[in-house]
C-alpha cells in the first residue's frame, strides 16, 4: 500500500488537511534519494551544456523552483568549485488567469541581486505543465534585463502542454492526464522530499 507523504497530511489549515486525507494517490514517482539524483544530473547537464560556469546565474520560480534552484547550485559548487549567482522569481503578477480566474494572488518578493544583462539564466521550476507559468517567468526576467541566453530546468516536465516551451533539462518526464495533479514537496517547503501523482 502507498500512503500519502507525511508533509502532505499534516497541513497548515484544517482545510487542506482534509483536502490531503480525500485525495486519492496514484503513484509515488519519487522519493528523497530519486529528488537528489535528478538534482545531480541536472547540474552536470547544465556544466556541461553551459562549459563551466562562466557567466551564468541561476533563477528559481517561487516557490519549490526556488528551493530546488539553491540546491542546483550547491550541486554545481560541489562539481566546478565555484558559487554561481542566485536568486528567485515571483511569477504572481506575471500570470495570465488573473483576469479569468476568481484569484486573490500571494505576492512574495522577487530577488534577483544581480545583473542578468548578457548573462545565461538556468530558470529553474519543480514542474512544467501547461506553460503559462515559465511564460509568467520569462516576461518577469526580461523586466529585470536582457540575458543572452534563457535555459529551463524543471525537476519533472508532465506534458500537456498549452504554450510552446520545451526544457531545456529534465529530471523526469511522467505521462500524465488532465485529470491528475502532480505534487512535488520539498524539505524546505514541506519537511520532505517527494513526487507523487494525485488523482482529481
Amino acid at each position: 500500500m502507498i500512503f500519502l507523504p507525511l508533509c502532505y497530511i499534516i497541513e497548515s489549515t484544517f482545510k487542506e488537511r482534509e483536502r490531503a486525507m480525500q485525495e486519492k494517490l496514484k503513484a509515488r514517482i519519487m522519493d528523497a534519494e530519486g529528488i537528489s539524483r535528478a538534482i545531480r544530473r541536472l547540474s552536470h547537464e547544465i556544466t556541461e551544456r553551459n562549459k563551466g560556469t562562466d557567466g551564468v546565474v541561476i533563477v528559481g520560480i517561487l516557490k519549490r523552483g526556488a528551493s530546488l534552484a539553491n540546491r542546483i547550485a550547491e550541486e554545481i559548487f560541489k562539481i566546478e568549485g565555484a558559487r554561481v549567482p542566485v536568486g528567485h522569481i515571483d511569477v504572481t503578477y506575471y500570470r495570465d488567469d488573473l483576469s479569468t480566474q476568481n484569484i486573490q494572488p500571494v505576492v512574495n518578493s522577487t530577488n534577483i541581486p544581480f545583473d542578468i544583462n548578457e548573462r545565461h539564466v538556468i530558470l529553474v521550476d519543480d514542474v512544467i505543465y501547461t506553460g503559462r507559468t515559465v511564460r509568467a517567468a520569462i516576461d518577469g526576467l526580461f523586466r529585470k534585463g536582457r540575458p543572452r541566453t534563457v535555459q529551463l530546468a524543471v525537476l519533472v516536465d508532465r506534458g500537456l502542454r498549452e504554450l510552446p516551451f520545451k526544457p531545456d533539462f529534465v529530471g523526469k518526464n511522467i505521462p500524465t492526464s488532465h485529470q491528475e495533479s502532480v505534487r512535488v514537496s520539498t524539505v524546505e517547503e514541506d519537511g520532505c522530499d517527494s513526487v507523487i501523482i494525485i488523482e482529481k
